[in-house]
């Protein structure tokens, strides 16, 4: 009986050493497991909820044995999505959207009140309209471009090429037409007496043609690859406008402006001309040739404090130089077409009196009834 109670004894003292040997055994392996765990959070505090954060199992296939999951679970620290950069808003870049509404409200005004007025069919109210719709364009581009830099993807080529294309064009035609303006002004008093004829209509109409499609080919010239989208080296002021086109354009330009102070100095001479001869109305006339020739003088003055700034730089600068000072010569080119409504159609007073009755039904008592002509200024 002692016998068997003492092998009974070592049986059950056995068995509490298996028992001990197996706790301590579990609790080694415990241990072992949260150092790795703790060690793999320390060389990389990843949050397992984390959706930025994906994780993939390394384990190879021809490894048969059973190792922890923790020794073959890696972090894949590529992002899930990618950053979006938002683009920082400039200024500048407002100034010149909202340049380009106002010249688009203003100017759609002028169509309006043409189209709708039938009386408003001479040569001078055509060439108004012509110089209006390429300031609509004009102001439209900007806006367009304002869309297009911050809105759209503008790593597009065609995105880039459309809006340089619909400006160049837009903006030449603008100054194209004020020079078509001033030559019908000079030919309205070099030839008063044949002036009012059909030939002048003709004229006007192959004047203005002629306008939109020197304007529209050189709106083309960037998509026709007279781009420097792949030498940023050969870029001007305005990418992707190459160098030598803005040079190109730039002079041009100096020479339009040449041109309409020549004709505007024929003008004043003619004016004086005109002032001697009429002796019986000399005091009324002087005074008013004065005041024409102040007129003029603050038109040319006008158009060439808006545009000279922006021609000079465009061919002294190029894309090596700082933005700041493309933006500041471009905003005053741009308020050129601002001005030019104001200096061309709302000082008529037939469009004044077009404007009067289609928004009030009536026609001011001071307004002047007497019909405009051309060379009126």
């Amino acid at each position: 009986m002692m016998v068997f109670n003492r092998r009974k004894l070592n049986t059950c003292i056995n068995s509490w050493r298996i028992v001990a040997m197996i706790l301590s055994l579990a609790a080694a392996a415990a241990m072992s497991s949260g150092g790795s765990s703790s060690s793999l959070n320390a060389s990389s505090p990843l949050d397992p909820f984390d959706s930025s954060t994906s994780w993939s199992l390394g384990e190879d296939p021809s490894n048969s044995s059973s190792e922890p999951v923790i020794r073959t679970l890696t972090p894949d620290l590529r992002p899930a999505t990618a950053a979006v950069a938002v683009q920082e808003v400039s200024p500048w870049d407002i100034a010149l959207c909202v340049t380009g509404t106002l010249i688009s409200c203003e100017n759609a005004l002028v169509i309006a009140v043409l189209f709708y007025t039938p009386t408003l069919r001479a040569p001078m109210f055509i060439l108004i309209g012509s110089l209006a719709v390429a300031d609509l364009l004009a102001g439209l581009g900007l806006i367009l471009n304002f869309v297009f830099t911050y809105l759209v993807d503008s790593s597009v080529e065609f995105v880039t090429l459309l809006s340089v294309g619909l400006l160049i064009s837009a903006f030449s035609a603008s100054v194209l037409n004020i020079l078509a303006i001033t030559v019908d002004r000079y030919l309205s008093l070099y030839n008063a007496l044949t002036y009012h004829t059909e030939r002048t209509v003709t004229f006007t109409y192959v004047m203005v043609i002629f306008i939109w499609v020197s304007c529209l080919t050189l709106g083309l010239l960037p998509a026709l690859g007279w781009n420097c989208l792949r030498d940023d080296s050969t870029c001007s002021i305005c990418r992707p406008v190459t160098k030598n086109n803005a040079v190109a354009l730039a002079v041009t330009f100096l020479l339009v402006f040449a041109l309409m102070m020549q004709l505007y100095l024929q003008i004043c001479k003619i004016a004086f001309r005109h002032a001697q001869q009429i002796a019986v109305q000399h005091q009324f006339v002087a005074i008013s040739t004065t005041k024409g020739v102040s007129t003029l003088s603050a038109i040319l003055c006008a158009f060439g404090a808006c545009w000279l700034p922006f021609a000079m730089y465009s061919i002294v600068a190029d894309s090596t130089y700082p933005v700041i000072y493309t933006y500041a010569t471009v905003l005053p080119a741009t308020c050129c077409s601002v001005i030019n409504p104001i200096i061309y159609a709302f000082r008529n007073p037939d469009i004044q009196k077009s404007l009067w009755m289609a928004c009030c039904g009536c026609v001011p008592s001071n307004l002047s009834l007497r019909p405009r002509t051309s060379s009126d200024v």
